[in-house]
Formats: structure tokens, C-alpha cells, sequence
């Protein structure tokens, strides 16, 4: 392929390194008074992407097959850009309550967003890891982005200092395959492998990858920066991570273990399997006791990580469309969830403690149905969109013979439910406490009501979501 035919499949992500460049030239020039502006106009960016993503139906690789446009791709990555796109909005809002918005902000999400997008295209590890670092690297500045906070200055410490440590962990299992492979494309790993079997050290690169990989989702035993990254953000920013960087972050997961590893999934299995037990097991129980809503919503989100992770496991076409299923779902959900966070304030000062969310039926019955709706589809109680995720993926589990996984993760789920009804609880039989302000922006009320109604209506119109998660997750298996 020539340079014009590859640059024509990397456009999407072309048009949105262009726009972030252009935008921060002119944030430099204009100044911070026209933030509003540059965030609508990333926006934008993401938008036009968004449409060239869809309207580009065809399988086409570039630059050698280091990076891949097909179903799979397409999928997460429209997920990633409406995650973006809407965490930009929540963004712009919150900040100009807060008096203090930044132009490099809705700059700094675009070029995390790059990195994501070509992330999910990655066929060889050399452009996987390009992209996972383009991501990072954007992401630590804005886990630090208010820089007179103490507990954001401690989370973008936190999470650039363990963010070394799992990329020296992954790079360190890239060159242990690369050493017993002889390559670093997705498809020369899977044909070495095929023909030269299982090797002790590529059995250790394999577990030094999915340690790296698993550290990016959040997954225990790699969860450590999760709860103090996600309560240190700023609450927009902590919407970004656990929206729009987790599909990433999955999609990622899912091709650099399913494209290189087919013909030792057994060894693999082995390894997700613990690592999603863990994971909801440390969810259910580490959330009950947290009273800051964001920190308890960290844990629920490593909860979340183990019941997908559980797809992966199943490692067949069905496993992986409920992980995507599942990911839609995860997006939306906690998309809304952190519009109800952003919208807790009194006084123009955000409220994080979950005990103020005494009485919210009776001083604003329409706010607490909202959360109501979105907490009770993260718990994953009928007939909410939450029920359906899980049990495409559990569903998964056991055709693939995962019983006591499954079993296990189940279990969890019941036990985890006991924090989200605790929310319930709070907010229509608890005494009311001073009532939250009105004015919280109307994109942020759009998103909160957007996802409520989408977590509580998607059970009459599943189908088509269904069906392209299943498109999208065939391009896997071809």
C-alpha cells in the first residue's frame, strides 16, 4: 500500500491530530476566554470522526498491517468518541461553574482520545504500545489538571508513577514474545505459535503482557491506583478514565490476546479467569464500607472490570460479543453516573459524600429517579439495561464450561448490589439534608436524563445493540 491509501485509513484519527494541534495554537494565541469555544469545537472534531468511523464499512490495514480498520474497531471505537464527546461537554460545564476552565483541557482529552483510537487498530505490538503511551501520557496531566488541589496533584503522582511500572511490565512481555516469535505483528505471532507450540519464556511474556494490560483496566491484583486516581480527578476527568479510557483499554485487551494467541488460549484462560474472580470479589466487598460516592464508584468499576474480563476468558465469538455488549452498557451507565456526581453541588462546591444524599427524592424527586434508574442499572437488577449485560456474559461463561467462575462472579453480583441499594436507601427513607444547587449546566442534565432513560428503556429495544456487538466481534474470528 502506498502512503495516500494508508493516511486515507487512518483519517479518523488524522482529523482529530490535526483539530488537537490547531486547537492548541489557538488556545495559546486567544487565551483561556474562548475555552467554551475550543471545547465545542473538539467536539466537533470528535463528531466528524465519529461519522468518517461509520460511514467507513470496509476491512483496510495500513502501513504494513500495524494497523487494522474492521468491525471490531468500529465498534469501540464510536463508543470511545461518544464517551469523549460527552465527557468534553461535562467538562466544559463543570469547570465554568467552578470559574477556573483551561483551553488545554478539551486539547488534552482530544489527544488522549487519539491514542485510544489507534489503540483499538493496533495489529502489532510496536503500534499498540504508540498508542497505549499517546493515551497515557495525556492522561497523567489531566489525572493532575487541577494543580492548586492537593488530592489531584497526589492522583496524577500516583497514577504516572505505577503507569511506568505496568508499561515496563508490558514492554518487558512484548520483547519476551518478540524474542521467542521473531516478530511483533498479531498475525506472525499467531502462525509462530501455531507452528512452534508453547515455550516457558513466551508463557512468561504472555504473563508479563496481561499483568501490563491488566493494570490499564484496573484489574486487581493491579488496582491499587483506581480508588485514589478516581477520587483525586477532577470529577469530569474521573468520567473520562472510567468511561471512554476503559472501552480502550478493553478493546485493547481483547485483540492483543485473541489476534496473537488462538492457539494457546488454554495457557491464557487460566490467568483471566483468576484475575475476574478477584476482581469482583474485591468490588463487592472493598466498596461497602467507602462513603466519598467517587471512591465507592472506583471499586464498583473494578467490580465491573471482573465481570467482563469474564468474557474474554470464555475466549470464543460469543464471550467477546457480550464483552462488548457490556462495555456499551458500562459506558452509558457511568456516563450518567458521574453527570449525577458532577451535578452535587451546594454552594458551588462539589459534594462527594454519599451521606448528603439524604432525602434527594424530597427536595429533587426528579434528580434522584435519574440516579435511581442509573444506580440500580449498575447494580444489575431487572429489568434494567445492567441485568442484560451480565447475563450475555455470563451466558458466555458457562457455554465455555467456566462454571465456578461464573458461579463465583454471580455470587458477587448479589453482594455487591448491597452498596448501590445503600444509595436507595439514602435517597427516599433518610431524613433530607440541605438541597443540592439547581443551575448544573444543561449538558450535564441532558447526559444524566439521556442515560436514565437509556438504562431503563433498553430492555424493549436490545436487538440492534446485540447485533453489532456480535458483527463486531465476529471480525475476531475470522
Amino acid at each position: 500500500m502506498n502512503l495516500q491509501s494508508d493516511l486515507l485509513v487512518l483519517l479518523p484519527e488524522l482529523i482529530v491530530a490535526v483539530g488537537a494541534m490547531a486547537l492548541l495554537i489557538g488556545g495559546v494565541i486567544v487565551g483561556d476566554r474562548l475555552t467554551g469555544l475550543v471545547s465545542w469545537m473538539a467536539v466537533a472534531l470528535l463528531a466528524v470522526a465519529g461519522v468518517i468511523v461509520l460511514t467507513h464499512a470496509d476491512k483496510a490495514s495500513a502501513f504494513h498491517g500495524a494497523f487494522v480498520v474492521d468491525g471490531f474497531s468500529r465498534f469501540t471505537k464510536l463508543l470511545i468518541l461518544m464517551g469523549s464527546a460527552l465527557c468534553v461537554l461535562m467538562a466544559k460545564e463543570f469547570y465554568a461553574i467552578e470559574r477556573s476552565a483551561r483551553f488545554e483541557l478539551p486539547v488534552l482529552m482530544l489527544l488522549a482520545t487519539l491514542g485510544m483510537m489507534l489503540m483499538v487498530s493496533a495489529s502489532s505490538f510496536v503500534a499498540l504500545y504508540m498508542g497505549l503511551e499517546l493515551q497515557s501520557l495525556a492522561l497523567y496531566v489531566l489525572a493532575s489538571f487541577n494543580r492548586d488541589s492537593l488530592r489531584s496533584t497526589e492522583a496524577g503522582l500516583k497514577y504516572f508513577v505505577l503507569g511506568a511500572l505496568s508499561s515496563g511490565m508490558l514492554l518487558y512481555g512484548i520483547s519476551l514474545v518478540y524474542g521467542f516469535t521473531g516478530t511483533t505483528e498479531f498475525a506472525g505471532v499467531a502462525t509462530a505459535v501455531a507452528a512452534g507450540g508453547i515455550h516457558i519464556g513466551l508463557i512468561f511474556g504472555l504473563v508479563f503482557l496481561v499483568a501490563g494490560l491488566a493494570f490499564k483496566v484496573g484489574a486487581v491484583p493491579f488496582h491499587m491506583w483506581t480508588p485514589d486516581v478516581y477520587e483525586g480527578s477532577p470529577t469530569p476527568i474521573t468520567a473520562f478514565f472510567v468511561t471512554a479510557a476503559k472501552v480502550a483499554a478493553f478493546a485493547l485487551f481483547i485483540r492483543a490476546i485473541i489476534a496473537p494467541f488462538p492457539a494457546v488460549a488454554h495457557q491464557w484462560q487460566q490467568i483471566i479467569v483468576v484475575v475476574s474472580v478477584l476482581s469482583t470479589v474485591l468490588g463487592a466487598v472493598a466498596a461497602i464500607g467507602q462513603t466519598n460516592i467517587k471512591r465507592l464508584l472506583a471499586y464498583s468499576s473494578i467490580g465491573h472490570v471482573g465481570y467482563a474480563l469474564l468474557g474474554l476468558a470464555a475466549g470464543t465469538q460469543a464471550g467477546i460479543q457480550g464483552m462488548l455488549v457490556y462495555l456499551a452498557y458500562y459506558l452509558v451507565t457511568n456516563l450518567g453516573m458521574f453527570a449525577c456526581v458532577s451535578a452535587m453541588r451546594r454552594d458551588g462546591e462539589s459534594v462527594e459524600d454519599i451521606r448528603q444524599l439524604a432525602g434527594l427524592s424530597r427536595t429533587k424527586p426528579h434528580f434522584a429517579l435519574a440516579f435511581a434508574a442509573l444506580t440500580l442499572s449498575l447494580a444489575g437488577l431487572p429489568p434494567l439495561a445492567g441485568i442484560f449485560a451480565k447475563v450475555y456474559v455470563f451466558a458466555a461463561a458457562m457455554q465455555a464450561h467456566l462454571y465456578i467462575p461464573a458461579t463465583i462472579n454471580i455470587v458477587a453480583s448479589v453482594a455487591g448490589a448491597f452498596y448501590y441499594l445503600r444509595i436507595l436507601q439514602l435517597m427516599y427513607f433518610d431524613e433530607p439534608v440541605r438541597s443540592f444547587d439547581s443551575d448544573v449546566g444543561r449538558g450535564t442534565n441532558v447526559i444524566m436524563w439521556g442515560t436514565s432513560a437509556i438504562s431503563i428503556f433498553f430492555v424493549f429495544v436490545p436487538a440492534p445493540l446485540i447485533a453489532i456487538a456480535g458483527t463486531a466481534a465476529h471480525a475476531l474470528f475470522p
